[in-house]
């Protein structure tokens, strides 16, 4: 992991000492309130957009993220960004179009959903994918952040021991108090997280000569958002195919973040959440990823990207300052772990083990939840430290997105505004996504046979699920009424009616002028940095 060591002075332990004691009291307080399975796994769908917002932000932006925006910076150039912007567009998109028809649903899980639209196949496929993708991606990759920063202050530690320690926290207390617990302190470590990196931008962009000297030093084309074809990070193509469909997976159908939106007390504040967490992400460009640009002058030729993020904390945060910036680190940690165990014994719970034994009382699927949580922490603590062999810890994450979600993608989309689009066709395009996602993945990226980006395999992907699903959809016929379908889809009228709902309310109520103003200022800004 690198050479680098560093020590924490006394405060700096005191203030990271006092975070998990924080943490811990919340989930105490709150385990007291669930009384239900729908408290456990939603909050008792009483959440409030602030909430929501900050939690959802705070889910995205975990460890991984963190080092990896960073770490990519420092690499490639800030078209990292993209990711980030794009996530305000998708957000606004999801909160106007795909929100209203989920939360009319009322389930508890996005593979829910895919059953009352498609039926049960493509629940228990979309719900053995995201089991995967929760252990494999979000939170084995989060503790492996965790594990290499950690690494550094306690450089006499195995790496698996430090990430059964971050483990053994963050699970505490997501199974003593559930999502209730999980959103609360989400919405505080967020609020961390903001603090810490603004604080450590600031001292990197002092350390080297101001953001101005940064902008005007480092070579212009690591200081674009727009990159030619032949960029390792996002070619320009990539951008408008694959990086969009990664996004919409990420932020419109993976349960560990829609679980937030789907506890929300109504369509307002599920739409207010949504936007608000848009908001938080423009500007990571100043706070998280400038900096790892800074650190190109600070740092020319450190061969190990991730390790940027965790150097700019060590080298130029003085005492108390760094103990707070780590315990925003933690805290984004923690905010992954407790948001992707919530969700996974979620799944486990209401689309494996409830289907099979309907008496179940809501006492019983929460203790099962419980238990599905320690067993998804246990395996993700055994994955996590093999992610050292495959490079990149960001481009690891995409990589593996750009070939698993395409299906799932295109069952969304395409199902979600065409009421034909039916069970066969459905089938149809998880062979045909998933059977052509593993032969390229093993093609391209383990055998090296082709050379074509990830980020445009994503979209092939797409137009291949996509296709399978419409052909077969009109060649077969849907046995299923058109008012089973109706309200699970997205439709004109309802879009009519709503425009209607919005007439007389404040422009800070009225989610179509609030989505106006987050779009606009998310394209001036990437105009700014084109």
């Amino acid at each position: 992991m690198g050479d680098l060591t560093f020590t924490l002075s006394t405060i700096d332990l005191a203030v990271i000492g006092l975070y998990i004691v924080l943490m811990a009291v919340i989930a105490i307080a709150v385990a007291g309130r669930n009384q239900s399975a729908e408290d456990y796994f939603l909050a008792g769908r009483r959440s409030t957009w602030p909430i929501i917002g900050l939690s959802l932000f705070a889910s995205n932006i975990s460890g991984t993220t963190l080092v990896g925006l960073a770490g990519e910076a420092y690499s490639t150039g800030i078209s990292v960004y993209n990711y980030e912007w794009l996530a305000a567009i998708i957000l606004a998109f999801f909160a106007i179009f795909i929100m209203p028809f989920i939360l009319r649903a009322r389930v508890y899980t996005m593979p829910e959903y895919l059953e009352r639209r498609y039926d049960r196949r493509m629940r228990y496929y979309f719900s053995i994918l995201t089991l995967f993708l929760t252990i494999v991606v979000d939170t084995a990759a989060t503790l492996f952040a965790g594990g290499l920063i950690l690494q550094m202050i306690f450089p006499g530690i195995p790496v698996w021991t430090i990430i059964a320690g971050l483990a053994l926290v963050a699970g505490a207390y997501t199974v003593l108090g559930g999502l209730s617990a999980v959103m609360i302190t989400d919405a505080i470590q967020a609020v961390i997280l903001i603090g810490g990196s603004i604080l450590i931008s600031i001292f990197a962009f002092n350390a080297a000569g101001g953001l101005d000297t940064v902008l005007n030093t480092v070579p212009q084309e690591k200081l674009g958002l727009i990159k030619s074809m032949d960029d390792p990070g996002v070619p320009w193509l990539g951008l408008i195919t694959g990086a969009p469909l990664i996004g919409f997976y990420f932020w419109c159908t993976n349960q560990f973040m829609v679980q937030r939106v789907l506890s929300a007390k109504n369509e307002d504040h599920g739409r207010w959440g949504a936007l608000f967490a848009g908001a938080l992400k423009l500007p990571t460009l100043f706070i998280m990823v400038l900096p790892g640009t800074a650190a190109i002058l600070l740092y020319p030729g450190l061969e190990n990207g991730d390790l940027i993020y965790p150097t700019l904390m060590f080298d130029l945060l003085p005492a108390g300052v760094l103990g707070l910036v780590l315990a925003g680190f933690l805290a984004a940690i923690m905010s992954q772990i407790d948001s992707t165990l919530n969700s996974s014994s979620t799944i486990v719970t209401m689309d494996f083990i409830r289907t099979r034994h309907p008496e179940m009382t809501q006492k019983q699927m929460g203790q099962v939840g419980r238990v599905v949580t320690v067993v998804f922490l246990v395996l993700s603590v055994l994955w996590a430290p093999q992610i050292e062999n495959f490079g990149s810890l960001f481009k690891y994450l995409q990589t593996i997105l750009s070939y698993t979600v395409a299906p799932i993608v295109a069952l969304f989309l395409v199902g979600g505004f065409w009421k034909r689009a039916n069970s066969n066709g459905a089938i149809a395009s998880l062979v045909a996504g998933t059977g052509c996602g593993i032969v390229l993945f093993v093609l391209i990226e383990i055998l090296g046979i082709m050379d074509i980006h990830f980020l445009i395999m994503a979209f092939y992907l797409f137009v291949i699920s996509a296709a399978a699903l419409i052909i077969v959809s009109l060649m077969t016929p849907d046995t299923r009424q058109p008012e089973d379908v109706g309200t699970l889809i997205w439709t004109a009228d309802e879009l009519k009616a709503d425009l209607a709902r919005q007439e007389g309310r404040p422009f800070w109520q009225n989610h179509y002028v609030l989505t106006a103003a987050l779009v606009a200022a998310t394209l001036g800004l990437v105009f700014l940095f084109r």
